[in-house]
C-alpha cells in the first residue's frame, strides 16, 4: 500500500524518541530503490521539521558538547503533510526515565558520578549496533542530525549520497549509538554528568532540644548530648552509627543529606561510653564517687537534674466496701498539678474484700508508665507501691513489717503496716495506720503510735544511710524520708452544731477555725506524737464522716462530728529535703463514709553505692499486663460507643 507521496507506507525509517534532535525522511524499500536514490540523489537530504539544535543540546552534559561533531543538513519541506504515528516505546520509556531523574534532590556526587542503578558508573564505549528503527512522532522530528563522533565519522551522510538501503542502515546506526548515548552506553570520552537539582526552596530547620516538658525524669537528654553527632564527632573523632556516608556512597546507592541523617540516629538519650572507661571501671566497687556508678551521682543527675523526685502518697478508709470507684482518675492522677508523679504509695485500712482487684485498678488508671514494685497486706491494712517503670533499677530490695495494735493480735483491723526500699542513696519508709477509734480515746491512739515506731523491725538487710543518727527504739529515725498516712481517728473536740455552723459560714478553703479544735493538731503541738513530723496546711474539709454516695456529713441517730480523722505527716533526717506541694482530698469518690485523702511531695535525693541489694527490676508483670489490657479494651469500648452515637441518626417524616 502505498502513501500520497508515492512511497510504500512500511519502507519508512524514522529515527528513536532518545536521539531527541530529529527524524530522517521515509526512505522505500528494495522494491522501490530506484526511485528512492533519485529522490535522495537529488535533493542531497531527507526532508525534516523540528527544532533548532541549540535545543536538542541543552539535553546533554557540557562535557560532551566539545567532543561532537555536528553535520547540520538543509532539509527540504516534504510535498504532502506526515502521517503522525503513536509514540514509541523508546520514548515512552525516556521520559519515564527522565521525570524519575529530576525528582530527586541530588542526583551525582560531586566527586564521582553515580546513579541510582550504578548503570552510570560503569559506562563504556559500544559500538553502533544495527536495529531496526522505532516509529516517532513528530516531536521527534528536528532540523539537523547529531550523534557521536564516532558514528558521524563512519557515515557518509551530507559527504556523499549513497544508496537507499545504506543509508537506512547508517541512520538505524545514528539513531542506537544516540539512544545509547542518553543511557550512558554509548561514548568513551567521560563518564555523562547530569546537572545538580536543587530544592526548590530551603529545608526547614531541625529542633536541638528534644527534651518534652511532659517528661521531668526519664529519659532526660543531658547538656551535651543535644546534638548527638556533633557531640560524637568533636570527642570521639567519629560518629556512632551503623550507616555512614561513605558506605551510601560506595554501594551507588542514590542518597542526599536530608535522607542520610533521617536514617542515622542523631539524637540518643544514652550516653556514649568510652572503651577506656568500661576496661577500668568497676561498677561494684561501692564508692560513692565512683565514676558510672549505677547509684552514683551522674546517673541521679542524669534522670533527676534537680535532684528532686515526686511522690504521690494516699490514703483511704474504704469501709470494707465490695463497690470501688468507677473511675479512680479524680484521685490518683489530679488535675493540679500537670505532671504526674514519678511514685505512688497508696494506703488502705479496711480495705475491700478483694485486694487483687484493687491492685489491678490502680495499675488500669496509672497505665503502662508505672509497674507494682511492691505490695504488702496486714489484715484489712493494704499498701501499694507504684513507681515509674525506667526507675526500677534504682531501687534496692524493697522490705516490710506490720505491728498489730490489738489486744488479740489475730484481730488485724488495727495496726501498721510499714515498707521500706532505698531509692539511688535515699532510704525511704512508708508506714499506713489504723489507729483506736472513739471521741474521747486519745491516749489509746498515742499508745497505739508508740507501739508502732518500737515494733516495727526495719530495714532488715538493706543497709542504714546514716546509722549514727538512728535509734533501736524509734524505726522512724533509720530512714531519711519518712512518711506516716491513714486513718489515725483523731477527733474534733466540739460539738456537731457548732462544727456545722462553722463549716456553713465559711467556704472550703478556710477551715482555721475546725482545726483549733483538731485533737492531733494540739498533741503534736506538744511533742507527745508522731515527734519530728510536719503536716503540710490543711485547706480541705473533714473527710469524716459522709453519709455513702452523699455529699451530707452522718445523718443517722449517732449524728457524729466530722473530723479530720485521715492524715499525712512526714519527717526528714535533713532540713528541707521534703517540700510538700499539694494537699487535699477527693469528694468525688463516695463509696465509703470516709473521702480518700493525698498529698504531693517533692523530695531530694542524694546518690549512693552500688554495694547495697538491688531490686533487679522486679516488679509484678501479671499486674502490669492485667491492668494495660483492661486499660487497651476500655478504650475501645469508648471509642465504640462514641462512634455508635456519631453514626445514630433520627429519621423524620413530614
Amino acid at each position: 500500500m502505498s502513501t500520497p507521496n508515492g512511497f510504500p507506507q512500511h519502507s519508512r525509517v524514522c529515527l528513536t524518541r532518545s536521539m531527541e534532535g530529529g527524524a530522517v525522511q521515509d526512505l522505500q524499500a528494495k522494491k522501490a530503490g530506484k526511485a528512492a536514490k533519485k529522490e535522495v540523489g537529488g535533493e542531497g537530504a531527507p526532508p525534516k521539521i523540528g527544532t533548532p539544535i541549540s535545543e536538542t543540546l541543552k539535553l546533554l552534559p557540557e562535557e560532551l558538547k566539545a567532543n561532537m561533531k555536528i553535520k547540520s543538513i538543509t532539509p527540504r519541506p516534504p510535498r504532502k503533510p506526515r502521517l503522525e504515528r503513536a509514540a514509541s516505546l523508546d520514548e515512552k520509556s525516556w521520559r519515564k526515565w527522565r521525570r524519575f531523574r529530576t525528582s530527586q534532590e541530588s542526583l551525582t556526587d560531586p566527586n564521582e558520578t553515580s546513579s541510582s542503578n550504578g548503570s552510570l558508573q560503569e559506562a563504556s564505549p559500544s559500538p553502533p549496533t544495527r536495529g531496526r528503527a522505532s516509529p516517532c512522532s513528530p516531536c521527534c522530528q528536528q532540523d539537523s542530525l547529531h550523534s557521536s563522533p564516532d558514528a558521524l565519522e563512519a557515515s557518509p551522510v551530507g559527504k556523499s549520497r549513497g544508496g537507499a538501503s545504506d543509508l537506512g542502515k547508517r541512520a538505524s546506526e545514528i539513531s542506537s549509538a544516540f539512544g545509547g548515548l542518553l543511557r550512558g552506553k554509548g561514548f568513551a570520552g567521560g563518564k555523562p554528568r547530569l546537572s545538580q537539582i536543587m530544592p526548590a526552596r530551603p529545608l526547614p530547620p531541625m529542633e536541638l532540644n528534644v527534651a518534652s516538658h511532659s517528661l521531668r525524669t526519664a529519659n532526660r537528654i543531658d547538656s551535651d548530648c543535644l546534638d548527638y553527632r556533633h557531640y560524637s564527632q568533636h570527642k570521639f573523632g567519629r560518629v556512632s552509627s551503623s550507616l555512614s556516608d561513605s558506605k551510601l556512597q560506595g554501594n551507588g546507592t542514590l542518597y542526599d543529606n536530608c535522607s542520610t541523617d533521617s536514617m542515622k540516629s542523631t539524637f540518643s538519650v544514652l550516653t556514649p561510653i568510652r572503651a577506656k572507661d568500661v576496661r577500668s571501671r568497676s561498677y561494684l566497687e561501692g564508692s560513692l564517687l565512683a565514676s558510672g556508678a549505677l547509684m552514683g551521682a551522674e546517673e541521679l543527675s542524669r534522670y533527676f537534674p534537680d535532684r528532686n523526685i515526686g511522690i504521690f502518697v494516699a490514703t483511704w478508709n474504704m469501709q470494707g466496701q465490695k463497690e470501688l470507684p468507677v473511675n479512680l482518675d479524680d484521685f490518683l492522677l489530679p488535675t493540679d498539678p500537670d505532671f504526674a508523679q514519678d511514685m505512688y504509695v497508696i494506703g488502705v485500712q479496711e480495705g475491700c474484700p478483694d485486694r487483687r482487684e484493687w491492685e489491678i485498678r490502680l495499675q488500669e488508671t496509672l497505665g503502662p508508665h508505672y509497674v507494682l514494685l511492691h505490695s504488702a497486706a496486714h489484715g484489712v491494712l493494704y499498701m501499694s507501691v507504684f513507681i515509674r517503670r525506667d526507675l526500677i533499677w534504682f531501687c534496692s530490695e524493697v522490705e516490710y513489717a506490720t505491728v498489730t495494735t490489738r489486744i488479740v493480735s489475730q484481730i488485724k483491723t488495727k495496726g501498721a503496716l510499714g515498707i521500706c526500699f532505698t531509692f539511688f542513696g535515699t532510704s525511704f519508709l512508708f508506714i499506713t495506720s489504723h489507729f483506736t477509734s472513739g471521741d474521747s480515746k486519745v491516749n489509746e491512739r498515742k499508745l497505739d503510735y508508740n507501739k508502732t515506731i518500737q515494733a516495727l523491725t526495719l530495714p532488715k538487710n538493706v543497709p542504714d544511710t546514716n546509722p549514727y543518727r538512728s535509734s533501736s527504739s524509734d524505726v522512724t529515725t533509720r530512714f531519711d524520708e519518712v512518711f506516716w498516712f491513714g486513718d489515725f481517728n483523731f477527733r474534733l473536740n466540739k460539738d456537731r452544731e457548732t462544727v456545722d455552723s462553722i463549716l456553713n459560714q465559711n467556704p472550703d478553703t478556710d477551715v482555721s477555725k475546725l482545726l483549733v479544735y483538731d485533737q492531733l493538731t494540739s498533741e503534736m503541738s506538744r511533742g507527745s506524737i508522731f515527734k519530728g513530723f510536719q503536716e503540710a496546711d490543711i485547706h480541705f474539709r473533714p473527710s469524716y464522716k459522709f453519709d455513702i454516695g452523699k455529699d451530707s456529713y452522718d445523718t443517722t441517730s449517732k449524728q457524729r462530728t466530722p473530723s479530720y480523722t485521715d492524715r499525712v505527716v512526714f519527717r526528714s533526717r535533713y532540713k528541707d529535703d521534703i517540700q510538700a506541694v499539694k494537699y487535699s482530698s477527693c469528694p468525688v469518690i463516695k463509696t465509703s463514709d470516709h473521702r480518700p485523702v493525698f498529698a504531693l511531695f517533692r523530695v531530694k535525693l542524694r546518690p549512693g553505692r552500688d554495694n547495697i541489694p538491688l531490686a533487679a527490676g522486679q516488679f509484678d508483670r501479671d499486674l502490669y499486663l492485667i491492668g494495660i489490657r483492661r486499660r487497651t479494651t476500655r478504650e475501645l469500648q469508648k471509642r465504640l460507643e462514641q462512634k455508635d452515637q456519631r453514626s445514630s441518626s433520627i429519621c423524620s417524616i413530614s
